[in-house]
Formats: structure tokens, sequence, C-alpha cells
């Protein structure tokens, strides 16, 4: 892009990010009046602006100021609809208004203590100077804001340029920002995922090189941003990224560890390609918001192969119980992320599933084996759906349409037996207390051995009429009792 086209698009940028603004007027001109009242600026500032330039500003508004913390909370209870402080010891102030989140921080100079990625907090005293404490140089925008509605550009640090350059890049050197706070390598690799930018040479170069400074963050915080960085435009690129920089190997190793693998098919470089391929066409298939389930599970689906690798006398190599090594992979992983228990229990379960479809073979599974597929995904049949799909990534069209054909079949036939009966919830024709009175027993183990017993049946058969269960139920005790 030459110095003239380049120029011509920060101007239609900057018209665009006005026109923005603008619809956020009736919070931003009287929250600006206010400060202006007090005697101090106000700032839209951040990914805010960024957002803003790039139309994608969503409701949650940055703000900086050159007002102290205790004037900022003043202001903020006299205009917000709700108010919080819990931030305040940071300078931080946050409030609710009108459907739209705002969070006001006054000028920073932060110095970090090098061990961990706390700063000791110290204010400053101009816009400058808390600009250039900021991770990215797209992130060091601002937009002040007048009282009669006006905005006034700020942009000392040239992050306009990187924006239409479309660079991830430091206001300092990468490395005195990184050792600041190590969190901002994930950060950057979020941003690629993000906005689609590239790392500046010299940022890409710092995070390889200091990588292992990222072992001073907390796994919640590291969490944060890989969910972010997966739900992102551009996961794929992130996580090749995550990979290069070496971020990965520290984080989230079973990623890399997938390269170690060629697929049985021959078909990709790796597993770890493979994997690429499905979260890719898992994405595809999304209805609407990215779903961080179903992203994850793609991406992880097959990280049990390189334990389970065994290569064949002809050549060959398998994956036997790659599926059920790989869900212990994932919770093992997911759980020292710190993830909620819901979170790693789908994606890991979807793991265990995602090869259970192969048995179908021809269409020629039972009712029986079509209603425990069901009753086994649970919630999680639609993801399930989609990850199985996404799973087919062989260069064969035609054994990828008879795949495709196969599951269409499959779909067909749930949609038949849930029209019958009621697939969503499977359960006994007999509870728990029905089963002590028919078999005369106190509460204990046996009533849930029961219960199980009934259950298989169910799926076994189908629904079936009280009588039928008790007489069931009633001869499997007998033979029970009796030691067949």
């Amino acid at each position: 892009m030459s110095d003239d086209d380049r120029s011509e698009r920060r101007t239609r940028l900057l018209a665009s990010a006005t026109d923005t603004l603008q619809s956020y007027s009736d919070i931003l001109s009287p929250l600006a009046a206010r400060f202006a009242d007090r005697g101090h600026d106000l700032y839209l500032v951040g990914g805010s602006v960024r957002d803003a330039v790039l139309g994608r500003l969503a409701g949650d508004l940055d703000f900086t100021t050159d007002a102290r913390p205790a004037v900022i909370a003043e202001i903020l209870k006299a205009w917000g609809d709700a108010v919080w402080d819990t931030g305040i010891e940071f300078g931080t102030v946050s409030a609710a208004k009108d459907g739209a989140t705002v969070e006001i921080t006054t000028f920073r100079s932060d110095i970090y203590d090098q061990q961990s990625r706390n700063p000791v907090v110290t204010f400053g005293d101009t816009l400058e100077g808390d600009l250039v404490r900021r991770d990215f140089r797209i992130n060091a925008m601002a937009v002040k804001l007048l009282a009669d509605g006006g905005q006034e550009f700020c942009d000392p640090l040239d992050g306009m340029q990187d924006l239409l350059r479309g660079v991830i890049d430091t206001p300092a050197a990468p490395e005195s920002s990184f050792n600041d706070d190590p969190l901002r390598m994930l950060r950057g690799v979020r941003f690629v995922s993000q906005l689609g930018f590239r790392m500046a040479d010299r940022v890409l170069e710092a995070t390889r090189e200091m990588a292992g400074q990222i072992e001073r963050i907390t796994v919640e915080r590291i969490r944060v941003e890989l969910d972010k960085m997966i739900c992102g435009d551009y996961p794929l690129e992130a996580v090749d990224l995550l990979v290069e920089t070496g971020l990965a190997e520290l984080v989230i190793p079973e990623i890399p560890g997938m390269k170690l693998t060629i697929d049985e098919h021959h078909q990709h470089k790796d597993v770890y390609q493979h994997s690429l391929t499905v979260l890719k066409q898992a994405i595809d298939l999304e209805d609407g918001e990215p779903d961080l389930v179903l992203r994850w599970a793609a991406l992880l689906h097959d990280i049990g192969k390189p334990a389970t690798r065994r290569h064949e006398e002809r050549g060959g190599v398998s994956f036997h119980h790659h599926e059920v090594v790989g869900a212990k992979m994932v919770r093992k992983r997911m759980r020292k992320l710190k993830y909620p228990n819901a979170v790693v229990e789908d994606v890991a379960q979807l793991v265990f599933l995602h090869l259970r479809f192969h048995g179908y073979g021809d269409g020629k599974w039972t009712d029986s084996a079509v209603r425990r597929y069901v009753t086994d995904a649970g919630p999680l049949l639609d993801r399930l759906h989609k990850l199985v799909r996404a799973d087919c990534t062989t260069r064969n069209r035609r054994r990828a349409r008879r795949l495709q054909e196969t599951y269409d079949h499959l779909e067909e036939r749930i949609d038949v037996i849930k029209e019958a009966e009621d697939l969503d919830r499977v359960r006994p024709d007999l509870d728990g207390n029905a089963i002590m009175e028919l078999l005369g027993l106190a509460p204990g183990p046996e009533v849930g051995q029961a219960w199980k017993y009934l259950k298989e049946l169910r799926l076994d058969v189908g629904p079936m009429s009280r009588e039928d269960a008790e007489a069931a139920l009633r001869k499997w005790w007998t033979d029970r009792q009796n030691g067949d």
C-alpha cells in the first residue's frame, strides 16, 4: 500500500470511527460534560478506539482521565444506573447505564515488580504517559471527548499506522514490555486471532525468546486469553503462532505434541494439520456465535493419538482407543487450566464420542444402538453431529460423500425414533420408589442396580408399558436371587 493510499484509508477510517462514536453520543457527551464541569479531561481509549476505527465497537467502553479515582466515583454515582469500584485501588471505577458498560481509569504510570505480572500502581498526569504503558500501539490510541460533543483523535505513538498495516507492535521495545507483563505475548497471539493481523518481526522474535516467562502468569489469566484466541475470527493462524513461538509447549503442550504423529490415512502432513482442518470445518458449521466447547473439541479431538500410535506389520499406523486416552488428556489439561467442570466434561465427552459413528458402517445399527448414541451424547448431540461431520477431511471425494451420506442416514433415523419416543429423556419406566415397593427393598445399592437394569432395557427395546417393565424387573430380580 502506497503512502497516498494509506493516507486516504486513514481518513476513511477516522470518518468511520466518528460515525460509530456518534451512535454512542447519548453516553459520551453527557459523561464528557460532567468531567469537564469538574475540570478534567475524558478520553475514550485502547481497544474501544481500535474497534471504533475498525467499525466493530461493542457496548463496553474504556476511558482514561486525569481525574483521580475518588472523583471518578463521584461523577459515575451521579450519572450511572449502577456503579462498582472493586478496581478503585488500581484507579478503575465502572458503571452501567442504558445497556452500556463504561470503565474509567485514572492515567497510569505502572512499575512492574519483574517477578509476577502485578504492577505497582502509580497515577500519571499525562495522556502520553498512560498510552506508552499499554501493550500494543493499536491499543494506544485515544479520542478526547469534548463537553460540546466534539472529538479529537490522539495518536502520539502512531498506532493508526500499525492498524493500517495490520501489524501488532509494542510502544517500546517488546523485551521490556513482555518482561513487565508476560501475558502480553499471549495477548499478541489473541489479537492475531481476533483481528487477522500479523506480529511485527521484533515482537515475534521477542516472543520466541521470552516464551518461558509465561510461567509467571496465573493459569486463570492464560485460560481467558486462550478462549478469546480460539473464539476469534482467525483461530487457525493464532494456533499456528502459539505453536511457532513456543508458547503452546508451555500452556497447552498437547497441541504441538500432535505434530509428531502421521494420521492413519496419510492424507495430512500430520495429526496437527488434520486437527486444524477439523477446527476450520467445525467453525463453518456453527450457528451464529463462536461455540467455545465445539471449537476446543475440534482442535483437541485427536490429542490421544501420539500416546496410542502403533506401527503395524504392513507399514500402516494405528491409534486404537485414542478417543478414550484423548478424553482423559482433555480432562487433565483443562483442569490444570482451571476450566469450569461443565466445560471440561463437555469437551472430554465430545472427544470420547467422536469415533462412535464410525461403527455405524452401512446403516446396520439397531434402534438400540441409535438410542445409546443419542443418550450418551445427551445435550451435546448437536455439537457431536457437527464434530463428526467436521472430522471428515479425506481428499477422496467419493469417500467423503459416502461418509456424509451415511451420517445423513443416521440423523434421519434419530429423527424417526425421536418422533416415536422421547429420546431426549430416556429413563426407566419405574422410578426408585416404585422399584423399592415392587421388590420390597430398602434404600441402597440394589435399588440403583435395578434402576440401571431398567434403563439398559429401555435403551434396548424402547418405551415399555408399566406392566411389562414390572414383569421384566421381577424376572431380573428372581434370576439374580437364583444366581443366574
